[in-house]
């Protein structure tokens, strides 16, 4: 009978299968042990045996394929249980990813190692459990498994915790993995300093999060395709926002970035629904599709501390039509304002590196200005002439108080020819009323 053995790059060593499990598992040996690499059977409910050939089985692993590597249930779609027994020590990478139909799994206290990514993907799975005995769990292990009621931790184990079906180190400084099927508004513990990569990656449901002041950093991913998240405020406790954190963000309109951030990671805003984002003057690089494909973004102003933006940072935000630099030119990326098509570049006087274009954009020197002579009462109304390069957008302001002031917009006009007439109708109302120019 020919024999349904794969070999991984452990030990090239064939193996007589037993009848039973020849058509399901293809395995190597290693010292003495069995590595489950891969599972070729029907699905439905498996047990995987806890010998082949007296031989202990003591991992779940993989295998490479075409330099790829696939865990030994990878894609096994048709999987709806899986026993596993109190021979296997170590869970490994990807061994259950894509799993869509596995609804339960029980991890034995045997199991002191989960491997990276174990079982993402599998949307059908509702709860799992955590033993004492588990000493590592890799990155993503728990991602896009959109089911997930909750992650429950044996309490003593020593190394990680739970706490409403979310999971922790043991002293829950980081959070490692929210469930994804948590929903409404959450507010994550004073204790946190970290938030994990992936931590709350496709929680669809989540429609606001509050970051309390003890957060340093918020990881890669951290809350990818959470597309029902409206509201989130990141305190400027926060240093460093790692790739992707909030890319597929799709109702989250608006965002400020606190001035402790120095870098707007790859990808970190790509996809959102923002309209308005707040960049401070800390941030010296924004990198490639940093803002990509965001839409809804009109306008956006760029601090003079920015030197560089990346490739295709802003790419494809269509409605992008301002760009404000208070700055010199930073150096560009391949690619970076592609596909906006109504977007103008507008710069100040004194500033270099600026041309007709930049980027592929028209550039427009902003030099708005009120002039002197023109103040005055005309029709009853007061009123100056304000100057500029023609095309220029002029948000004109005003307020009562310039100790404290309050600064409301009281027109917006743009330059058609190189100056406008603006007038104050209710110039009479206030005792005292002082103008300023700004763009939007």
């Amino acid at each position: 009978m020919q024999k349904n053995i794969k070999f991984n790059l452990a030990l090239l060593l064939a193996i007589t299968l037993p009848a039973a499990t020849e058509a399901q598992f293809t395995y190597t040996t290693n010292n003495g042990a069995i590595t489950i690499t891969e599972y070729t059977g029907p699905g439905g409910a498996v047990i995987i045996p806890s010998e082949i050939d007296a031989l202990p089985v003591i991992t779940i692993g993989g295998y490479f394929d075409n330099g790829f590597f696939f865990g030994a249930f990878y894609g096994c779609t048709g999987l709806a249980s899986v026993t596993i027994p109190n021979s296997v020590t170590s869970i490994g990478d990807w061994a259950f990813y894509g799993c869509t139909g596995l609804a339960s799994v029980t991890i034995p206290n045997s199991v002191t190692s989960i491997g990276e990514w174990a079982f993402q993907w599998c949307t059908s799975l509702i709860s799992v459990t955590i033993p004492d005995s588990v000493t590592r769990i890799g990155e993503g292990v728990f991602a896009d498994c959109t089911s997930l009621t909750a992650i429950t931790v044996d309490g003593l184990n020593p190394f990680y915790s739970s706490m409403d079906g979310i999971l922790f180190n043991k002293d829950q400084t980081t959070l490692i993995q929210c469930p994804g099927i948590k929903a409404g508004a959450y507010t994550i513990p004073n204790s946190v300093t970290s938030i994990g990569d992936w931590a709350f990656d496709y929680c669809s449901s989540l429609a606001s999060v509050t970051i309390p002041g003890s957060v340093t950093s918020i990881g890669g991913w951290a809350f990818q395709r959470c597309t029902n998240l409206a509201s989130v405020t990141i305190p400027n406790s926060v240093t460093s926002i790692e790739m992707g954190a909030f890319c597929a963000c799709t109702s989250l309109t608006n965002i400020t970035i606190p001035n402790s951030v120095t870098i707007i990671k790859y990808a970190v805003f790509a996809g959102c629904g923002l309209a308005s984002v707040t960049i401070p003057n800390s941030v010296t690089s924004i990198e490639e599709d940093a803002f990509y494909g965001c839409m809804g973004l009109t306008n956006i102003t760029i601090p003079n501390s920015v030197t560089n933006i990346g490739g295709w940072a802003f790419y494809g935000c269509m409605g992008l039509t301002e760009l404000y630099f208070n700055g010199n030119a930073p150096s560009l990326g391949l690619a970076t304002f592609s596909g906006d098509t109504n977007a103008t570049v507008y710069y100040l006087p004194g500033t270099t590196g600026w041309g007709p274009t930049f980027g592929g954009l028209p550039t427009v020197l902003w030099n708005a200005q009120a002039q002197p002579g023109s103040f005055g009462v005309q029709t009853n109304q007061f009123g100056f002439t304000i100057t500029g390069t023609s095309n220029l957008v002029v948000v004109v302001e005003a307020s009562t108080n310039l100790a404290n002031p309050a600064w409301s917009p009281l027109a917006t006009e743009t330059l058609t020819g190189d100056s406008f007439y603006f007038s104050d109708p209710q110039w009479t109302n206030y005792p005292a009323r002082f103008y300023r120019l700004r763009w939007p």
